[in-house]
């Protein structure tokens, strides 16, 4: 499994991933461009506030199988085109970015 992680999300939540044998690739926020020509090669991604996984991103998200938001709420994701899609969609309100990294992690199983 391969995941992409943005917006500064924790260096452990990265550690997580990696100790559960997903490939984890670590990159800034992205341009929406740059996020759409990208992320058709990943079957999940890590954001936090900064990135918004809006429809045109999930339309191009090939392989995508799983967007877990580090923080409280999923506003800046288009729940709806991802649900059509069939990709799941979590947060961890209360927690930090580990919180995240651990159920993200659990879907390689």
């Amino acid at each position: 499994m391969k995941v992409l992680v943005l917006d500064n999300v924790s260096e452990k939540a990265v550690t997580i991933l990696r100790e559960n044998g997903i490939e984890a690739e670590v990159s800034a926020t992205l341009p929406e461009d740059e996020l759409i020509a990208k992320i058709g090669g990943y079957d999940g991604v890590i954001i936090r506030s900064q990135t918004k996984v809006n429809a045109k991103v999930i339309n191009a998200a090939t392989k995508l199988k799983v967007i877990g938001r580090a923080g409280v709420g999923v506003d800046n994701v288009d729940l709806d085109a991802a649900t059509n899609k069939g990709i799941i969609v979590l947060n961890a309100p209360d927690g930090n970015t580990i919180s995240t990294a651990e159920p993200v992690s659990y879907t390689h199983s």
